[in-house]
């Protein structure tokens, strides 16, 4: 998916291991972020992103600008007995680089998942978005998502 922004060209592309630092950038770019990720030991980051760039269930997500990584975003496929044993699709860690927030980056990166959700033959499009995050509710609901389910966590 390539599309033109105010900034430049945006094009969305599976991640490799070199985009790992500016991946964690991003994720490290909010409060939240910054107070769950530690760069000083960057073997789990790799293992993970080993395990998810391995399963093809998932897929790591980046987004660049004229060549640059400025988003992301993980899509992983859930099979389930509900919904008459239907596939749903899973946004996890959206994000997007603080200078290209509202250029329309988030939704068509929101949009391609949707697409890519429907062509593996997805019944359900879901994500999570912590209480504290009002603009990106906001964002979702633009988009058409229902905030219908009351999530629950815990942290172990």
């Amino acid at each position: 998916m390539t599309a033109d922004v105010d900034s430049g060209t945006f094009s969305l592309r599976r991640a490799t291991k070199a985009d790992l630092p500016r991946i964690l950038a991003l994720l490290m770019d909010d409060q939240l972020g910054a107070t769950r990720e530690n760069l000083d030991d960057l073997a789990p980051y790799e293992r993970a992103f080993e395990m998810i760039d391995g399963d093809p269930a998932h897929l790591l997500v980046v987004g660049e600008l004229d060549g640059e990584v400025v988003a992301t975003f993980q899509l992983s496929y859930l099979p389930g007995l509900s919904r008459r044993g239907s596939l749903r699709a899973q946004i996890e860690a959206v994000r997007v680089d603080d200078a290209l927030r509202g250029q329309g980056v988030g939704a068509l990166m929101i949009q391609w998942a949707i697409d890519q959700a429907r062509g593996r033959g997805c019944s359900l499009v879901q994500l999570t978005t912590d209480k504290s995050r009002a603009a990106a509710h906001r964002f979702y609901e633009r988009l058409g998502f229902v905030a219908s389910h009351e999530g629950m966590k815990l942290t172990l």
